[in-house]
């Protein structure tokens, strides 16, 4: 190599090192973590969430259970699930949806973060999809959910959803009142009035679990959510908290819930529907029941002839078996209704009692 390019190799080979050491400290630098932007406090609105999460998440309980479910014509295996619920009261009621419950033979519950509490179910509503079970060992610390009403819920206000979505404990979600005075059908072709339609997120897992208003009060029971994927799509449904309130007591104290009915036994509404028959065919009438005392008279087993059909109830039209069971309830049991019932073609009112009709 000859000299003059040797030279240029190192002053080149310098230059390149001086580079190297002058960026050292640029890269030493760097790698320094970044100091934290102090926050201003939180919002009143962000604040006020917070607190309503806080105050409310120990009341929420995570809900296993376990059913046997039939795996061949040989074998039953066990089937497991899950939802949510509430405390409801210091004696360790928990409620949830029956649905979460349905035909399990074990019952776990889990609240806050202690470990899972073997309860037993106590009481069922599967017309109002409402059940409750009763923790084996009550906690001390239980903290009761504070109760709403929803008789004057408004479109547009605030509600806050928390339940145990896919498993995943204590989750809030926030939404509004999307709408009000929805119906949500359940067992034995009844239908829940009143319902509650928000677009907090209610996926699979947070059955069972707490609706809430602004101040942290139960203002609904979040039930359903209406979505071809299944998962949430804005569209949630929950059972308002004045019909919880009236229901759950109920069940506490005697395993049931009142079934307002005036002692008929209601023809299939497939049937009726593919007959072209509009209304409640009567099929069957209790002897001594309201209905039999009122002369009621039913379809005749032998040559099919139909009977009476009740098509209203205190001037509501009445199309469906469905809207009969939510207008008896309407009602309430104890009071009297005016039945519109058509015979032979022809319509005629009379007054009714309506009364507790045991399954």
């Amino acid at each position: 190599m000859k000299i003059g390019n040797l030279f240029l190799c190192l002053v080149s080979a310098g230059i390149a090192a001086g580079m190297f050491l002058s960026a050292a400290p640029a890269a030493r630098e760097a790698a320094v973590p970044r100091s934290v932007a102090a926050r201003p406090p939180l919002t009143g609105n962000e604040s006020n969430v917070v607190t309503l999460f806080e105050n409310t998440a120990p009341s929420v309980a995570y809900i296993y259970i376990e059913r046997q479910q039939r795996i061949s014509f040989f074998e039953v295996g066990t089937a497991k699930g899950a939802g949510s619920g509430f405390v409801w009261d210091t004696a360790g009621h928990v409620v949830t949806n029956y649905h979460v419950v349905e035909n399990a033979s074990s019952v776990q519950v889990q609240l806050d973060s202690g470990k899972p509490i073997a309860a037993r179910v106590v009481g069922i509503a599967p017309e109002y999809d409402l059940a409750v079970v009763q923790l084996k060992e009550v906690p001390k610390d239980l903290r009761p959910i504070p109760l709403g009403s929803s008789h004057d819920l408004k479109i547009g206000q605030s509600v806050y959803a928390i339940g145990n979505p896919f498993g995943l404990s204590r989750t809030l979600t926030t939404g509004i009142v999307s709408a009000l005075d929805r119906s949500l059908p359940t067992s034995d072709f009844a239908e829940i009035e009143g319902v509650i339609q928000t677009d907090a997120a209610i996926n699979p897992g947070n059955s069972g679990g707490p609706l809430l208003d602004s101040a942290g009060r139960l203002i609904g029971v979040n039930s359903a959510i209406r979505s071809e994927s299944g998962n949430s799509a804005g569209v949630g449904f929950a059972i308002p908290a004045d019909m919880v309130n009236r229901v759950v007591p109920r069940l506490i104290a005697t395993g049931r819930a009142p079934r307002p009915g005036i002692g008929i036994v209601p023809a299939n509404p497939l049937l009726v529907a593919r007959a072209g028959i509009s209304g409640v065919v009567v099929q069957d009438v209790n002897r001594g029941s309201p209905a039999d005392q009122e002369g009621l008279k039913a379809l005749d087993k032998r040559t099919g002839e139909v009977g009476d059909v009740i098509v209203g109830v205190n001037g509501r039209r009445i199309d469906t078996l469905a809207t009969f069971v939510a207008e008896l309830d309407r009602v309430g049991i104890g009071n009297v209704a005016e039945l519109t019932v058509s015979r032979d073609g022809k319509e005629r009112k009379l007054r009714i009692k309506v009364a507790d009709m045991p399954r």
